[in-house]
């Protein structure tokens, strides 16, 4: 996997990667920043484990949402300390044991971006299950 990021003025940068995807990043919020794309991520992650566990599973999901928090250390270099991952899943006879199963499993064994994560950012994950029936 290759990517490059290039400075486009004061501190915007594009990246772009191997596959052509382009995003801009900015110091000034301008854009999304580089430790907001880092929670994005995380989410994103994660959040396509639990749905493709769900559905390998053979359970109906129709819905999945990840909002996350994070907190960060206060003095530089203001690294995340802790996240929050609380996903709201909705689906046809979901149950709580299905989806308590794929967030762990997505959180402890599958979520590359987490397991990155997890020497130096405690992370913790809950869930909301709605049927959509």
């Amino acid at each position: 996997m290759k990517a490059t990021v290039s400075w486009d003025q004061k501190l915007s940068f594009t990246g772009v990667t191997e596959s052509g995807y382009k995003t801009v990043m900015d110091g000034n919020g301008k854009a999304i920043s580089p430790m907001e794309s880092v929670l994005l991520s995380a989410g994103a992650c994660s959040s396509i484990d639990v749905v493709e566990i769900l559905k390998k599973g053979r359970h109906l999901v129709s819905h999945c949402e990840c909002e996350l928090e994070a907190q960060r250390a206060e003095q530089p270099p203001k690294v995340f300390t802790a996240i929050h991952a609380h996903y709201t899943v909705k689906g046809s006879q979901l149950s709580e044991k299905a989806v308590a199963r794929a967030v762990e499993l997505s959180a402890q064994k599958y979520c590359s971006v987490m397991l990155m994560l997890k020497d130096s950012v405690e992370i913790t994950t809950s869930f909301s299950l709605i049927d959509d029936e």
